[in-house]
Formats: structure tokens, sequence, C-alpha cells
């Protein structure tokens, strides 16, 4: 862990601190953070997944502006999921780039409310310290398939198809009650 982080911030799964006073605006600071084995177990279980394996996230932090930050960095995971059809162990092997910048918000004056949302998504306000870990879950969450499925797993037709095989053979699309209503309320009026 560099000299610069500090790991004992509010309880987290994965949390490395930088503060921002501490790192030199001369030059990039460079990290490599890798959480331990107990982390490992509680950023799976935080994500709902089975594991997380082999996590490791680096790169820089870099002076940008006279009072902005740039971090690129490259964010590595193995994470195990479960097939949402099977419930079989899914693993998905993630390697990403992973970029932010972290500005001052602008100063408004009481008669200028008026704020402009640029849209970027990198973009990030700069606090004092910066959580790597944060970041780094945050781009792990995001990456990861939100239906992970084994190969070869399929839905059965029925469940495809909207079939219902209950016991009076009924099946019906959830507005066809709505229809009928319709219809019943147009008669009337």
């Amino acid at each position: 862990m560099a000299e610069n982080t500090d790991s004992t911030s509010p309880p987290a799964s994965f949390s490395r601190l930088v503060r921002f006073n501490r790192i030199s605006k001369a030059k990039s600071f460079e990290f490599d953070e890798k959480p331990t084995e107990a982390e490992l177990r509680a950023i799976a279980r935080d994500l709902g997944a089975l594991s997380v394996r082999k996590m490791r996230f680096s790169g820089t932090l870099a002076p940008l502006g006279r009072d902005g930050w740039q971090l690129e960095g490259t964010l590595g995971a193995t994470v195990t999921q479960a097939c949402v059809i099977t419930l079989e162990p899914v693993r998905t092997r993630l390697d990403l780039e992973v970029r932010r910048r972290f500005l001052p918000e602008p100063d408004y004056d009481s008669e200028s409310l008026e704020i402009e949302y640029s849209g970027d998504d990198e973009v990030e306000p700069l606090e004092a310290t910066l959580d790597l870990g944060h970041v780094a879950i945050e781009a792990l969450a995001l990456a990861l398939p939100d239906y992970p499925k084994a190969e070869g797993a399929e839905l059965p037709p029925e469940a495809i198809d909207g079939d219902d095989d209950s016991a009076d053979g009924d099946s019906q699309n959830p507005f066809a009650g709505l229809a009928a209503l319709k219809d019943t309320l147009d008669k009337d009026g």
C-alpha cells in the first residue's frame, strides 16, 4: 500500500483513502492496490457474487489544471456469479480501463444559481480525500453482467412464450382485465 493511502477510513468492503493534501502537485502519484482475502469476500457479498478473486487496481493520479486531479488506472478481477437460469457458477474475467477526473466545484455567487451539467460521467467533484477502493468497486459493479448465464443454459419454452399451465388452463395477458374494464365502461357510457 502506498504511503499516502489510509485504510483506517469508515468500514467498507475495500477502502483505500488518498488524501490530496498529502500528495505532490508537482508529479503523478502511483497506486497499486490489492484487496486482502477478507476484503475479497466482503466485495463478493456486496456485489451479490459468489466470489471475487485476483482483483488489482493500479494506475496514477496526475495533477489536472490548477486544482484538479485525473485518475487513470487498470482494474482486473475474476468474479464468479450464479447463473440466472441454473444457478451454476459463471466466471467472468474483467480487465477494465478506469478514468476519472476530480475537479473543484465552481463557486457560484448568490445571484447565479444556474448550474450546467456536462453529462461527462468521468467527472466527479473534488473532495479532500479519494477512496480508490470505492472507485474500483464502482467500476467493477458497472462492468459485471446483469444476468450471467451458464454456457448452454436456456429458459424453458413456457417462460419465453408466457404460456401458463395452470389448473384451469386459462392464461391471460396482464392487460386483458384492463381491456375488459374499458369495454364495460364504453358500453355503459
